[in-house]
C-alpha cells in the first residue's frame, strides 16, 4: 500500500545562471565563430555597440576617450608591446571643402591632391589586382567539365546520352565505378543499343581531357595515358608490357622480378619507371581541389630582447560598450521624462545582457592569453630547437598550473591557434602523451614522431628503415618504445612502410 507524506532532504547541486552559460559557450567558440556572435548580439541588443561606431560629442569626451586609451594601452604594454601596428597618417579632410557645384570641365587634381595620388597610385592598382585575382569563381568539376566537353561535341543524341551516363558513374578520382555491361542493361530497354556502341563511346570518354579518364583500373588508366605520349621512343613498348602485364610486380617493387621477365637492365628500368611517374593514376584529382580555409592566429608570440611575448591579436579583438544613451533614460530622475514600464523593463534586461556580454568577452581574452602565457612557459624549448625538443603535457598539467578547471582548458585550447616563429599551430598542438627513458625522465609522443620523421628522412632509400629498425634506434638514445608505436606514429605522420617506401633508384 502506498502512502503519501511529506519529506524534507537536504543536497547539493550545481546550477548554471545565464551569465556562466554564456561565458562558457563564448570561450569555445572559435574568432570567426566569435565574431558572428557578436554580430548577432549587435543585432538584437540595442543597448549594446562597437567602440569605434560612436563618436566623441565634445572635444571634453574626446580628451577622455584619449586619457582611457592611453591608460590602456599602458596597461598592456607588457603584454601587447610586440603587437603594435605601423602609425598610418591620414590627410586631415575638416580644413578641405568639396564644393557644391563643379564645372563639367573641372579636372580631379583642382580637388583632390595630386601629389597623394601619385604616392598612391602603386598601391590602389596593386590592390585592385589582388581584388580581381582573390575574387571567388564557380569552381568546374570533373563531371561539368566532361559534361560541356560532350556538349561540344558532335556526337549524336542517342551517343551523347550514353556519354553522360558513363560520366555518372565517374567519381572524384575519375574512374568508373559501375560495370559496362550494367550501363548498356540499363540504357538497351531505352535506346535500343547494342554492347559494341557503349563500349566506343567509353573508349571516346576515356580520351577527353583529362585523358585517362573513366578508366576500370589502374592499369588502364596509365596505359590510355601511355598511348598519348611519344609512341617512337625506344622504351615505349617495353613501358607498354610492364604496365599490361606486370603492374602487380611493380607495385610489389619487385625490380628483380621486372628485370628478368622484361630482360632489361638496370638503366633501362630507371628509364621506365621514370616513364610511368610522367603519368597520373588519379586523372580527377585536379578537380578535386577545395576551397582553402585560411587561419586567423588567436595569439602572437615573439622574441624581443631575448625574452618571449605573449599578446592577442588585435585584428580579432572587438571594443565594445553599452549606449549611454538609453543607459541614461534608465538614471532619470525627472517624472515627467519616466519611461513607461514595459520600455523599462526592456532596456533594463537588455542593459543587463550587454554588460554580461561584454564581461564574458574581458574573460575570454583573459583566459585565451593566460593559458598562452602557460603554454609557451612550459614548451620554450620548442620555440628554441623544435618538434624534438617537445615536452610531455597534457591537460590536467596546465589546468593544475592555472588553478582551472581541465575541461575551461580543453575550451580554450579548441580551434585556438598560435601565431609562432617555427609556424600557426592550435593550441593543442602542445599537448602530448609521454614515454619514459633510460634516464627515467620523459620524452614527448611530438618528439618521438619529429625522431622518427628525421630518422627516415636520412634513411638510404634502397634499404629504408623498417619499424622495428627505429625501435631499436630510438632505444639506443635511451627512448623505450615499442615496435608497434613506432608503427602507429609512423602511420599517423602518412609515412609509408619500408615495404612501400624503397626505391629502385
Amino acid at each position: 500500500m502506498i502512502k503519501q507524506g511529506l519529506n524534507i532532504k537536504l543536497g547539493q547541486s550545481l546550477s548554471m545562471t545565464p551569465q556562466l552559460q554564456q561565458a562558457i559557450k563564448l570561450l569555445q567558440l572559435s574568432s570567426t565563430e566569435l565574431e558572428q556572435e557578436i554580430q548577432e548580439v549587435l543585432d538584437s541588443n540595442p543597448l549594446l555597440e562597437r567602440t569605434e561606431d560612436s563618436q566623441p560629442d565634445s572635444e571634453s569626451n574626446a580628451e577622455n576617450n584619449d586619457e582611457k586609451s592611453d591608460n590602456k594601452s599602458e596597461s598592456a604594454t607588457e603584454v601587447k608591446s610586440d603587437n603594435e601596428s605601423p602609425e598610418i597618417t591620414t590627410a586631415d579632410s575638416s580644413n578641405e571643402t568639396i564644393p557644391e557645384e563643379m564645372s563639367i570641365d573641372a579636372d580631379w587634381d583642382d580637388i583632390y591632391d595630386p601629389e597623394w595620388k601619385t604616392s598612391n597610385n602603386n598601391e590602389l592598382s596593386n590592390n585592385a589586382s589582388d581584388f580581381i585575382e582573390t575574387m571567388h569563381s564557380a569552381e568546374q568539376g570533373l563531371h561539368e567539365h566532361l559534361m560541356w566537353q560532350i556538349e561540344m561535341t558532335n556526337l549524336s543524341f542517342q551517343d551523347k546520352e550514353i556519354a553522360k551516363l558513363i560520366i555518372d558513374y565517374v567519381d572524384d578520382d575519375g574512374y568508373l565505378t559501375e560495370s559496362l555491361e550494367e550501363i548498356h542493361k540499363s540504357l538497351e530497354d531505352i535506346l535500343l543499343i547494342e554492347f559494341d556502341e557503349v563500349e566506343a563511346i567509353l573508349t571516346y570518354v576515356q580520351h577527353l581531357s583529362p585523358v585517362g579518364v573513366a578508366a576500370r583500373s589502374l592499369g588502364e588508366c596509365l596505359l590510355i595515358q601511355l598511348k598519348q605520349t611519344d609512341t617512337d621512343n625506344t622504351n615505349y613498348k617495353k613501358t607498354f608490357r610492364l604496365l599490361d602485364n606486370y603492374l602487380d610486380l611493380l607495385e610489389k617493387r619487385d625490380y628483380v622480378g621486372i628485370k628478368r621477365e622484361l630482360r632489361v637492365t638496370d638503366s633501362v628500368l630507371q628509364d621506365l619507371i621514370k616513364l610511368i611517374r610522367t603519368l597520373e593514376p588519379k586523372p580527377g584529382k585536379l578537380f578535386n581541389q577545395s576551397t582553402t580555409d585560411y587561419i586567423t592566429p588567436d595569439v602572437y608570440v615573439k622574441k624581443i630582447n631575448g625574452k618571449w611575448k605573449v599578446s592577442l591579436n588585435g585584428n580579432t579583438q572587438t571594443d565594445l560598450r553599452v549606449n549611454s544613451y538609453y543607459e541614461d533614460m534608465l538614471s532619470t530622475t525627472n517624472p515627467k521624462e519616466a519611461l513607461p514600464k514595459d520600455t523599462s523593463k526592456y532596456i533594463k534586461e537588455n542593459l543587463q545582457q550587454a554588460r554580461w556580454f561584454i564581461s564574458s568577452l574581458e574573460n575570454r581574452n583573459s583566459t585565451i592569453l593566460n593559458v598562452a602565457h602557460a603554454i609557451i612557459e612550459n614548451q620554450l624549448p620548442f620555440l628554441q630547437y623544435g618538434d624534438e625538443a617537445m615536452k610531455p603535457m597534457v591537460l590536467s598539467d596546465l589546468a593544475s598550473q592555472l588553478g582551472v578547471h581541465e575541461s575551461t582548458v580543453s575550451r580554450v585550447t579548441t580551434k585556438k591557434y598560435m601565431h609562432t616563429p617555427r609556424g600557426v599551430y592550435e593550441f593543442k598542438y602542445f599537448f602530448s602523451s609521454h614515454v619514459s627513458t633510460d634516464t627515467g625522465g620523459e620524452c614527448s609522443a611530438t618528439a618521438i614522431r619529429a625522431m622518427i620523421k628525421k630518422l627516415i628522412a636520412k634513411e638510404d632509400t634502397k634499404k629504408p628503415l623498417s619499424d622495428n629498425k627505429l625501435t631499436n634506434l630510438l632505444n639506443e638514445q635511451g627512448i623505450n618504445v615499442a615496435r608497434r608505436t613506432v608503427a602507429k606514429y609512423r602511420e599517423a605522420l602518412a609515412i609509408p612502410s619500408s615495404h612501400d617506401r624503397k626505391a629502385y633508384a
